[in-house]
């Protein structure tokens, strides 16, 4: 094994799926919290983290927003997993005993549907797999949970529903993130560059400050914004755009950038994952 690999949650977790099959070298470290899971690379006790920021039907990942500025780490990679939500019973069980579905805020809007036709409730669970690992232990056929086949595997359960997602293209977005920053290009679909700033408290700053994005030519792929300190006219953004900081263009919207901002930090370049450009 090369080294860990952080993840928020218990063994069976999306995040441990998402390690499994994007860092297979690495051994996966469970953390109780995404600041745990920052944390535990901060002090060395893994190498890298694996954090969820986004997922095709949910929406972004709201606390983890938060965490990305101060974390003191950098990006390194993103990945892109295909999350199958699974009803998870105990063995015997079947989806008609099921009364209610414990699972993570994230998951239960990606298969409300499945549960409103079955009358299920979902209960909210710390963690997916916590929600298996505390059915297993229960053994009560009216309880299910909301998990992914590992998470099965890992707990002795039953799938008794399974791929039961809305969409059928749910995908999470996960950043790796590392002490050190890794500048070298790399990959095969690109680079990315992210980056924090807070613009200057001036008319129109915002928008001028991304006029030099579109006169470069620079694809600015994400742009989310934060209230800071609880102020609602301090305002932080979180940009991610193509290309690499040592691209002319690139360097060129920065510069007008710099001239309209506050505070601009890096948070790291990347290579575009090839799922990144999928169509449907």
């Amino acid at each position: 094994m090369t080294g860990k690999i952080a993840f928020q949650g218990e063994l069976g977790a999306y995040g441990h799926q998402a390690c499994i099959e994007t860092r297979p070298d690495f051994t996966p470290f469970p953390c109780a919290t995404f600041e745990d899971t920052i944390e535990s690379v901060r002090k060395g006790e893994a190498d890298l983290a694996m954090v969820a920021v986004e997922n095709s039907t949910y929406g972004r990942v709201a606390d983890v927003h938060h965490l990305l500025p101060k974390s003191g780490l950098h990006i390194v990679d993103e990945a892109f997993v295909r999350v199958h939500v699974n009803l998870l019973g105990v063995k015997g069980a079947k989806v008609s005993d099921v009364r209610e579905a414990h699972g993570h805020p994230v998951i239960l809007p990606q298969c409300a549907g499945f549960l409103r036709e079955h009358q299920i409730k979902g209960v909210t669970s710390s963690d997916n797999a916590r929600a298996a690992r505390e059915v297993a232990e229960r053994g009560d056929p009216s309880r299910g949970a909301l998990a992914s086949e590992l998470a099965a595997e890992i707990y002795g359960l039953q799938v008794l529903a399974r791929h039961i997602e809305d969409h059928d293209r749910n995908t999470t977005r996960f950043l790796i993130m590392a002490r050190e920053a890794d500048f070298k290009r790399r990959g095969k679909a690109g680079m990315m560059t992210s980056f924090i700033f807070r613009v200057r408290n001036i008319p129109a700053a915002l928008y001028k400050a991304m006029g030099g994005f579109a006169t470069n030519g620079v694809n600015m792929t994400k742009l989310e914004s934060y209230m800071v300190g609880g102020h609602f006219t301090a305002t932080q953004f979180y940009a991610e755009i193509e290309g690499h900081p040592d691209d002319r263009n690139v360097q060129l919207a920065m510069e007008e950038l710099d001239y309209f901002t506050d505070d601009m930090r890096l948070m790291g370049v990347f290579p575009a994952a090839a799922r990144r450009y999928e169509r449907s």
